[in-house]
């Protein structure tokens, strides 16, 4: 019952909450307020909160795809015995990105922030295993990153009188001291949002339940630095967005390149989100804010649904998440399987859906800028590849015979997963032209010569037959050669980043420790202390020994010594 009964209070808010957007929007109003907590002399601790219309689009986005995600949750963790510590949990995660989303004040940043972080780490190793805990410790290790990197931004920040730093962003980008504040939002920023060097830490965050990975890969935890940096956008100066830009498009590139060589249902589905996140970062340093904040309420929406399919066939699959494993799925899970394609279909920028309205805009948009040719390659190229991945998935999960269990008891029995499903699927279908017509009510002219203007649609189609190419590709003489071997670990091991920020970090100070312990611990120390002591009690002990057995002999013997001294002397 208390799914139902969240789910229900969080869905009427978000209803609430878009209409007042839209009148928000229209009016063109924003909204400050201030409540003070503490008055005292010339001490004066108050909460600021911002309400304009994107903080209120973005709060109905997020409470709209978390109660369909709640509501999933009644059947998809049914049978488990705390059920309603998962929910509670949940709902702290979504009210911790709530603080985020409408705080302009740096130190209620920091506690969603830091909110967002500590749920994340308990809702990782909610399934309690060895593989949990080192994922958990994983995520909340490098999102520590981006929280110390808040932590000095405020203390950079008592030196202007208010962490409000939304009074600062006209003269930030002029001022050399506040600009260090910028560098170090957009250090927390690329830490949350998992760009390079950070990346390793969103596919191990899999571990955690499905709707949780739905939740935070569609709209809270790893959207969080790509918001606050859309806050942030105006205070950019020329080297940070260049930066953000080359960093950001090595993530899309790197993400959309490992996906191709993993088989993990839920981790393809993740580097897909990395890839998208690249992609708003990107299209953020261009200045372009209002396109990275619609492409990033479309792609809630779809990776959303993507994550909760994805979580009904591997129940359906007795837990297996391996792709090789599956097949046929189509015509076991019918309706499952066409929700699935639909939002694939939405990722891969297919025209008319959802993802195809900011992604087409954002690629075209990008033609129209100055920048090099790598970059436009680069960029093309990672969309060629988010559409190969996905018909690679899509042939591996959706066709062909089914590779389990010959006896296998697939069905479509969940009603209430695919209610919670079907909440979203009409959003994933016209959301992406509604959010246009409210985001950009003048619409935005780009010219392009024809061949640049089909561009988008020919990458599309290029990378939708390299995916069934691949897919197709079988075992050859090239997957025995020692060379392709290691390109395809590389490559599918997001370029060792995995080892780099879990094995890499931590291999020095074990092997120091191993030294100093076998050195100083059960070395010097042994030898001028507790050890040696006992070493020379145990060499003293016969003559001791022998003291103390003929103490009253040798007593007088040294009585008679002493005296024959003093007579001598």
């Amino acid at each position: 019952m208390i799914c139902k009964k969240y789910s229900l209070g969080f869905l009427i808010l978000s209803i609430a909450l878009f209409f007042l957007s839209l009148k928000f929007m229209m009016n063109d109003q924003v909204v400050l307020i201030e409540y003070d907590f503490l008055k005292f002399n010339s001490v004066n601790i108050s909460m600021v909160l911002l309400f304009d219309w994107m903080s209120l689009l973005f709060m109905s986005f997020v409470l709209f795809i978390s109660s369909m995600v709640i509501y999933y949750s009644y059947e998809y963790m049914m049978g488990d015995k705390s059920l309603d510590r998962f929910i509670l949990l949940v709902v702290m995660f979504v009210l911790s990105m709530m603080l985020l989303i409408i705080s302009p004040n740096l130190v209620s940043i920091l506690l969603g922030w830091d909110g967002l972080g500590l749920v994340s780490y308990c809702l990782v190793i909610y399934y309690q295993n060895f593989k949990s805990f080192n994922a958990g410790m994983l995520t909340a290790l490098s999102n520590r990153v981006g929280d110390v990197a808040l932590l000095l931004a405020i203390a950079w920040m008592l030196n202007y009188g208010s962490w409000n730093y939304y009074f600062y962003l006209s003269i930030m980008k002029h001022d050399m001291e506040l600009q260090v504040v910028t560098w170090l939002v957009i250090l927390a920023g690329i830490t949350k949002s998992a760009q390079i060097p950070f990346s390793s830490w969103l596919p191990a965050a899999m571990a955690a339940p499905t709707p949780v990975s739905s939740l935070v890969h569609s709209s809270t935890l790893v959207t969080a630095g790509v918001y606050l940096l859309i806050r942030f956008s105006s205070s950019l100066s020329f080297t940070m967005m260049f930066v953000l830009m080359f960093l950001s498009s090595m993530t899309m590139f790197m993400a959309g390149l490992g996906a191709n060589y993993e088989y993990d249902l839920k981790k393809i589905i993740a580097l897909s989100t990395l890839s998208q996140l690249g992609l708003m970062m990107s299209i953020l340093s261009m200045g372009e804010f209002y396109l990275s904040f619609f492409h990033l309420l479309t792609h809630a929406l779809f990776k959303a649904l993507l994550f909760m399919c994805s979580g009904v066939i591997i129940h359906n699959m007795m837990n297996y998440q391996d792709i090789r494993c599956m097949g046929g799925l189509i015509y076991k899970l019918p309706l499952t399987c066409s929700l699935f394609s639909v939002s694939n279909f939405a990722l891969c920028g297919l025209p008319f859906l959802a993802g195809f309205y900011s992604k087409d805009l954002m690629l075209e948009s990008y033609s129209m800028s100055y920048l090099n040719l790598f970059m436009y390659v680069c960029f093309f190229l990672s969309t060629g590849l988010t559409v190969c991945y996905s018909v690679r998935l899509s042939y591996y999960v959706l066709t062909g015979k089914n590779n389990f269990y010959s006896l296998n008891s697939c069905s479509e029995s969940g009603l209430v997963m695919l209610t919670g499903m079907m909440g979203l699927i009409l959003f994933v279908i016209i959301g992406g032209s509604m959010l246009m017509w409210i985001i950009f009510p003048t619409p935005m002219f780009i010219f392009l010569p024809i061949g640049m203007k089909f561009m988008t649609l020919l990458v599309i189609i290029i990378g939708g037959l390299m995916g069934y190419e691949v897919s197709q590709f079988k075992l050859n003489y090239m997957n025995y050669s020692l060379i392709f071997s290691n390109y395809s670990y590389f490559v599918g091991s997001m370029w060792f980043m995995p080892y780099l920020s879990s094995v890499g970090a931590v291999k020095f100070p074990l092997n120091m420790g191993n030294k100093m312990f076998k050195k100083i611990d059960m070395g010097w120390s042994e030898i001028y202390g507790s050890q040696g002591i006992m070493k020379m009690y145990w060499i003293l002990s016969p003559l001791l020994r022998v003291i103390f057995k003929n103490n009253l002999k040798i007593f007088i013997m040294l009585l008679v010594f002493w005296l024959i001294l003093m007579f001598m002397i």
